[in-house]
């Protein structure tokens, strides 16, 4: 996602590469309908999206558009939605970590080389002398927190998996005609949550054991981010006029 052309940063290959401040910041994530959130965001990212566990792996999404390939919260000039959260995989971008070739667990920094805000002798060089500048290393910085924090979010997904709490759930939405009649109904969204009924099942050991070690707070978090389907839905209704809808 995002990075069309990824290289392993380093001196020799990059030694006068630079970045100039872009016009349109965030307009590379415009048609990301859902990106990868780590466990510590689900706060700031509940307030605005609905924060869904999809696939195999239950990888936890925020979901920023309804349709395909269209994000509600990046407009046309690759401006953000000035009061949402913007998530750490986003920010994170041109950098990223890649894993080595196979049988080797080192993480190779690289970097999207065909991001528009890198540019030969750009203002905010990436090399000084060789050596990384200090945005560089902030940058890195930030990588290897991100890294970490994939890492934590990966062993709470894994707590509720060996729980056995996650279930399948189905949103759908009512278009109305303008005359207020109902139309078919349209599945918005397939995904994963953690079940009440079965956390409520858990023995009262295991339910403490999520509580002090801030599971419960995150999957808490999560539910609550699910009432912002209907904000979304609402604001695709609101620019792609179809009427108005109920959630189910």
């Amino acid at each position: 996602m995002f990075y069309r052309n990824p290289e392993p940063l380093n001196p020799a290959a990059h030694g006068t590469l630079g970045m100039e401040p872009s016009a349109k910041p965030f307009l590379f994530a415009k048609n990301a309908q859902a990106v990868p959130i780590i466990v510590g965001e689900f706060g700031p990212a509940s307030l605005n999206y609905p924060i869904v566990f999809a696939g195999l792996d239950y990888q936890p999404l925020a979901v920023m558009g309804v349709r395909q390939n269209e994000n509600l919260f990046i407009d046309d000039d690759g401006k953000f939605a000035p009061t949402a959260y913007v998530p750490a995989f986003i920010r994170r971008y041109p950098f990223v970590f890649a894993h080595g070739p196979a049988g080797d667990d080192r993480l190779i920094v690289c970097i999207d080389r065909s991001a528009a805000t890198f540019v030969e002798n750009g203002q905010v060089p990436l090399f000084i002398d060789g050596e990384p500048s200090p945005f560089t290393r902030q940058c890195l910085d930030f990588c290897n927190n991100f890294e970490a924090e994939r890492r934590r979010t990966e062993d709470f997904v894994r707590l509720l998996k060996d729980l056995d709490v996650f279930e399948l759930r189905v949103i759908n939405f009512t278009p109305r005609n303008l005359d207020g009649t109902e139309r078919e109904p349209v599945r918005v969204s397939e995904h994963y949550s953690p079940s009440e009924e079965r956390i409520r099942a858990l023995p009262e050991a295991t339910q403490l054991d999520l509580l002090k070690s801030g599971a419960m707070q995150q999957i808490h978090l999560h539910w609550n981010s699910l009432l912002n389907w209907e904000r979304i839905v609402n604001e695709t209704s609101r620019r792609f006029p179809v009427a108005v809808g109920s959630m189910g």
